[in-house]
This record gives structure tokens, C-alpha cells and sequence, in this order.
């Protein structure tokens, strides 16, 4: 994974840093595995904008990816590393021996023509999926399951991965890159290695315009409206706005917003580092 910076020939040009796509092997997805993806541009039933920022930008159709990895035992073959335009991280086409093709989220490090499998009994290497009462101590992960069976919810965009430390009963403990350490069952699914594009996070659009692209229209700061549409407008001449505030009023650095009777913090054992 690389990334490519221009020479400052356009003033767009000069601060841009964007990926190399050397690691891409196609252009052409697979259209069994695509669907329509009709943007809303921030519009309800009615027409009326409910959310703001949003509008525009470029056409695209949904990949179906397999969060799951529900065919146990099958192996499958690294058939092309893909571009998709609504993830950060890359997918994979996966042709399985019984001849299904699904996409999945490619980890770091997986190569066309590669075997995958998923299930009990798999061996941990990278792109394989294991229960994680298999998987060994230490080994990083990602696509992380919270319940058996309900699809990977946890660590699937760009470079994210986990660390398994400990098992516990019929708990695992893993361990987020934030710091937190939590508790997961052991029946739940997980797959070996760190998610695709590490270098996503050092990439730099260079112009607003491609913003633009992604479907998101310029943000209006808080203190440059007025009192009625903000807690932070308001104010004679360039006032600063007093203490942050998100729209609807919550103090927005430091403020936690976590309900305290939430089931799922019995699972959380350290929470992550502030």
C-alpha cells in the first residue's frame, strides 16, 4: 500500500496525498454482487431536508459483502482485489469451490490466487475466519462479531484490527486499538490479520471539490449563525460562542454521552484511553 503525491502544479494539487491503488488488481466489479444505492441527498419522503450536509457527489452501486462467512469448510479462492467507493477499507472477490462468488473485506497482506477458509478447524492465517475460542493468544483480528452468528460489526474499516489476549470462561478478552478491553463469547466469529489501505489516515483530499465528490456540501460553522439556529451563534461582531456545544445543546469536548444503564457495559472491562 502506497501513497502518491503530486508536484504543486495547481494550487488543488499542491497539499494532495491520496493512494497509489497499486494494490487494486481490477477496475470491473462483479455485477452479481451489485446493487442500486439511490442516494437521499438528505431528504425525507417529502422532499424536506432532516439532515443536513449532504447532496451530490458521485454515482454508485452497493457491493454485497459477506460479513458473515458462513461457508464452513469451503475453500475459496483470491480471484481480484477491488476498489469500493462506499469503504475506506478494499474488498476481495472470492470464488468458492462449490462456485459462489462473494466479496469480503480484504486484511492487509492477502494476494490473488491466495486459498481462504472459514469455520472450525481453520488454520490462522491472514483472511481466514476462526471461532475466537481457536484463534491464538496475541493474534491480530478483525471483522469481530458481538453475538454468534449476527455478521462482524467491529474493526472493518481501513488498517482497523484487535488483539486477542485472553480467554476467560466462555468469554474472550480482546483488546481495541483505543485501549479498551472488552469481552466477547468465544462462539463468535473473527478474521485473522488487520483490515486493507493502512495509510488511509494519511491521505489529504487537497481541495474541497473532492469532498464534493463524496456527496458532502460545505458544513456552516456553529458561531457564524444566529442565536435561533445555534447555542453558539449569536454574538456582536466575530464573537467566539462561549463553551462548545454540538446543535442541540451537549457540551461537545469531554462531555460523555454513553447511557449509563447500557447493557453491553457489563462486557467492558477497561475502558479506552481518553
Amino acid at each position: 500500500m502506497a501513497l502518491k503525491k503530486y508536484k504543486p502544479t495547481t494550487p488543488g494539487q499542491r497539499f494532495k496525498i491520496i493512494s497509489a491503488f497499486d494494490d487494486i488488481t481490477t477496475s470491473k466489479p462483479e455485477k452479481s454482487l451489485l446493487v442500486p444505492n439511490k442516494k437521499s441527498g438528505g431528504r425525507n419522503n417529502d422532499g424536506k431536508m432532516t439532515m443536513r450536509y449532504m447532496g451530490g457527489g458521485h454515482k454508485r452501486k452497493y457491493r454485497i459483502i459477506d460479513f458473515k462467512r458462513d461457508k464452513d469448510g469451503i475453500i475459496g479462492t483470491v480471484k481480484s482485489i477491488e476498489y469500493d467507493p462506499n469503504r475506506t477499507a478494499r474488498i476481495a472477490l472470492i470464488f468458492y469451490a462449490d462456485g459462489e462468488k462473494r466479496y469480503i473485506i480484504a486484511p492487509h497482506g492477502l494476494k490473488v490466487e491466495q486459498k481462504i477458509v472459514s469455520g472450525k478447524g481453520a488454520s490462522p492465517d491472514i483472511g481466514n475466519t476462526l471461532f475466537l475460542s481457536e484463534v491464538p493468544f496475541g493474534t491480530v483480528i478483525h471483522n469481530i462479531e458481538l453475538r454468534p452468528g449476527q455478521g462482524a460489526k467491529m474493526s472493518r474499516s481501513a488498517g482497523a484490527h484487535a488483539q486477542l489476549m485472553s480467554r476467560e470462561g466462555k468469554f474472550a478478552i480482546i483488546k481495541l486499538p483505543s485501549g479498551e478491553t472488552r469481552m466477547i463469547l468465544q462462539t463468535c466469529k473473527a478474521t485473522i490479520g488487520m483490515v486493507s489501505n493502512i495509510d488511509k489516515s494519511l491521505e489529504r483530499s487537497g481541495k474541497a471539490g473532492r469532498n464534493r465528490w463524496l456527496g458532502r456540501r460545505p458544513r456552516t460553522r456553529g458561531v457564524a449563525m444566529n442565536p435561533v439556529d445555534h447555542p453558539m451563534g449569536g454574538g456582536e461582531g466575530r464573537a467566539s460562542g462561549g463553551h462548545p456545544r454540538s446543535r442541540k445543546g451537549l457540551p461537545a469536548k469531554g462531555y460523555k454521552t454513553r447511557a449509563k444503564k447500557k447493557a453491553s457495559s457489563k462486557y467492558i472491562i477497561e475502558r479506552r484511553k481518553k
